[in-house]
C-alpha cells in the first residue's frame, strides 16, 4: 500500500526544498550488496518495451518508463518505487544494464528536483533500498558528471526522509520508508548521524505493529512476509556495519518466522487471504533463511489462521474476524474459509484479490462469494461500508466458537462465527477433520439459529419472507490447473491434478450439486484466470441447516513423476 501522493505534499515539497541544498556524499562507505530480488521474465519484457502496471500492458518499445502512460495514471505511481530495478537487475545483460541506467538519470533529470508522484516517504524508501542494492549495476560505466548526478539525488533524498518519514502511513508504508533511511544512513559517506534516530523509530514500529502472535494488523499473509524481509534487510545491514540490531527488531523477527511458516502451504506458496498473494517466488525461503530464526512447533492460530497439516495436505482456515479501520482497507469477508494444498499443487483456492483488475474485481474478491466457505445468497459474512476515504469491513463476522485439537484420526478444526446474526438470525459452523495421513478432509457445514434472539430473528425473516427460507451456497474454488468432471451420475466431482493425483469430492446429499465458472486472480497476470468452483447449493427452512461433504485423494501421484516443475509463469511472456 502507497501512501496517497496528495497528502502532506506540501510538506513533502517544502521538505524537498531544503533537502536539494544540503551537501552531497561522494560515495558509499562499502561495495552495496544486492539484498531485492527480481523477476527475469518480467526484466525480459521490460528490455522488449512491454511496461505492466497491475494487471496492465503497455506496449512501448523506445519509450522510457515515465512516458508511458497506463490507462489509470495512478497505477505509473508504483513505478517511482523503481521496483523494476529489481527485474531489470535479474536478467543482467547489456541491454537491461542499459535501460536502468537510462531510466534512472531521466527520472534525476524529470523528477530530481521533488517533482512529479514519487514524492512520498513510503515510495522514497522503497526507491532509495534499490537505489542502493543496484547501485554497482547502476554506476558502471557511467561519467564523472553523470556519478555526481546520481549521489547528488541520493543525498537529497536521504535528507527528505529524515525529514518525512512519520508522515508514512503506519504498517508497510512506514517500515519501507524506515528500513530505506537505515540503509542509506548505513551505507553512504557523511550519513551516520541519520541511523541511530531511525533504528530507535523502527525498532517502536516493531513493538507497535508486529503483536505478540508475530502477525500485523491487515492479517494479509504477503504483507506480512514484505514487513519480515524489510526488517530481515534492516538487521543484516546493521550487523554488517558493526552495530548491534534493537532488542526489538530482532524479538519481532523471532514471532514473525513462525507465523509466517504456519500461512505458507505444502509447495511453498503462502495462502491468499485478505488481498494478498502467494508470495514472489523465493522470497520466503530467503527471507527466512537470511534472518537465521530456527522453525518451532507454533501452537494455536497465526494471525488468525489455522494450519492443519498432514503428510502432503496442508489446510489454511481463517478462523477470525476480519480486521477493521484502517488495517481493514482491503480486508476479505472471508472468516472460515479455507485453502488446500497437496504436495506442489493448490487444490481448494480463494479467488484472491482483484484490485488489480479495477474497483469493480476488487469489491467482487472481498465478498464472500469468492471464497471457499459457505454464505447466504446475496449477504457477505461481513459487509462493506464506506469509511476512512476506502471501503472499510462493517457488521464483521466474530469468531464465537473455537477449538482445536489433533485426535489418532486426525487434526480437528471446530469454528463458529456470527456473520448472518445480525442479518438473518443465524451462525455459521464449520467442522473439519485432516485425516492423519493428509489423504481426506471430512466437513461439516452447519447454518444455525443458536440463541432465543437468532430463532426470533429467523423466524420473523421466515414469516416475512412467506416461508420461503434462505438461499445458501457452500463454495469450492478450484485451481485453474485442476481439471474437474462431475462424476458418479452427477453425485461427486473428479478433481485431477497435474501431478497425476486424483481427488473426488461428495456430499450428503441434502444441497444440488454443481460445477460453476470462477476465477483466479494474480497481480502477476493481465486479466483474471478462468478457472471452475464446486458448489453446493439450498436454502435454509428451518432453525438448523447441515451439509456434509468430503474431499478424498483417490489417486496418489505416480511414484515415477518428481513433481517439480511448475507451468504457471509468474509474467506472460
Amino acid at each position: 500500500m502507497t501512501s496517497t501522493p496528495r497528502k502532506g505534499s506540501l510538506g513533502n515539497r517544502l521538505a524537498m526544498w531544503r533537502a536539494l541544498r544540503a551537501a552531497p556524499v561522494t560515495g558509499f562507505v562499502s561495495q552495496p550488496e544486492p539484498r531485492s530480488i527480481g523477476l527475469y521474465a518480467r526484466g525480459k519484457q521490460l528490455v522488449a518495451g512491454n511496461f505492466q502496471f497491475a494487471g496492465e500492458v503497455v506496449e512501448a518499445a523506445g519509450k522510457v518508463i515515465w512516458d508511458v502512460v497506463p490507462s489509470d495514471p495512478s497505477l505509473a505511481v508504483e513505478a517511482q518505487g523503481f521496483v523494476w530495478l529489481d527485474d531489470l537487475a535479474a536478467v543482467g545483460d547489456l541491454a537491461a544494464r542499459g535501460r536502468a541506467q537510462a531510466w534512472t538519470w531521466e527520472w534525476i533529470a524529470r523528477f530530481g528536483r521533488g517533482k512529479g508522484a514519487g514524492w512520498t516517504p513510503d515510495l522514497t524508501g522503497r526507491r532509495l533500498l534499490r537505489w542502493i542494492n543496484h547501485a554497482l549495476f547502476l554506476l558502471s560505466g557511467r561519467d564523472r558528471a553523470q556519478t555526481e548526478a546520481y549521489y547528488r539525488s541520493l543525498s537529497a533524498q536521504v535528507v527528505f526522509l529524515t525529514r518525512r518519514w512519520p508522515e508514512a502511513a503506519a504498517g508497510l508504508p512506514r517500515f519501507e520508508a524506515l528500513t530505506g533511511l537505515i540503509s542509506a544512513g548505513l551505507a553512504l559517506t557523511g550519513m551516520e548521524a541519520r541511523i541511530g534516530p531511525a533504528v530507535a523509530a523502527l525498532a517502536d514500529e516493531c513493538a507497535r505493529e508486529v503483536d505478540a502472535q508475530g502477525g500485523i494488523p491487515t492479517r494479509n499473509p504477503e504483507e506480512l512476509l514484505e514487513v519480515f524481509t524489510l526488517l530481515t534487510w534492516a538487521e543484516q545491514a546493521l550487523s554488517e556495519a558493526g552495530r548491534i540490531p534493537p532488542q526489538a527488531l530482532v524479538e519481532a523477527l523471532e514471532r514473525m518466522a513462525p507465523t509466517l511458516r504456519a500461512l505458507r502451504h505444502a509447495d511453498g506458496g503462502l495462502a491468499r487471504f485478505h488481498g494478498g498473494g502467494r508470495g514472489m517466488e523465493g522470497r520466503l525461503d530467503q527471507a527466512l533463511a537470511q534472518a537465521g530464526v530456527r522453525p518451532t512447533g507454533a501452537a494455536g492460530l497465526a494471525m488468525g489462521f489455522a494450519r492443519l497439516a498432514s503428510g502432503r495436505t496442508t489446510v489454511i482456515v481463517d478462523a477470525d474476524a476480519p480486521p477493521d479501520a484502517r488495517a481493514g482497507q482491503a480486508a476479505h469477508a472471508s472468516t472460515a474459509a479455507f485453502e488446500l494444498t497437496s504436495g506442489r499443487r493448490p487444490l481448494i483456492v480463494s479467488c484472491g484479490s482483484g484490485a488489480p483488475f479495477g474497483a469493480e474485481w476488487r469489491r467482487a474478491g472481498r465478498a464472500t462469494a469468492s471464497h471457499s466457505t459457505l454464505a447466504v445468497e446475496g449477504f457477505s459474512s461481513s459487509r462493506l461500508a464506506a469509511g476512512e476515504g476506502r471501503e472499510v469491513l462493517t457488521d464483521r463476522a466474530e469468531v464465537t466458537a473455537l477449538r482445536q485439537s489433533v485426535f489418532p484420526e486426525g487434526a480437528h478444526l471446530y469454528l463458529c462465527h456470527s456473520g448472518w446474526s445480525a442479518t438473518h438470525g443465524l451462525s455459521h459452523s464449520r467442522d473439519l477433520l485432516l485425516a492423519s495421513d493428509g489423504r481426506k478432509l471430512t466437513g461439516i457445514d452447519t447454518l444455525a439459529a443458536q440463541t432465543p434472539a437468532e430463532r426470533a430473528r429467523f423466524e420473523r425473516l421466515m414469516t416475512d419472507g412467506r416461508l420461503e427460507g434462505v438461499g445458501i451456497a457452500l463454495r469450492f474454488h478450484l485451481h485453474p490447473d485442476v481439471d474437474a468432471a462431475l462424476d458418479m451420475g452427477g453425485t461427486a466431482v473428479s478433481l485431477a491434478l497435474k501431478s497425476g493425483e486424483i481427488w473426488v469430492f461428495r456430499h450428503d446429499g441434502h444441497a444440488k450439486l454443481s460445477l460453476d465458472p470462477s476465477v483466479y486472480l494474480e497481480k502477476t497476470r493481465l486479466k483474471p484466470r478462468p478457472a471452475r468452483q464446486i458448489v453446493l447449493s439450498t436454502r435454509a427452512m428451518g432453525l438448523e441447516t447441515q451439509i456434509g461433504w468430503t474431499l478424498a485423494k483417490a489417486q496418489d501421484t505416480p511414484l515415477a513423476i518428481r513433481d517439480l516443475d511448475r507451468d504457471d509463469m509468474p509474467v506472460p511472456i
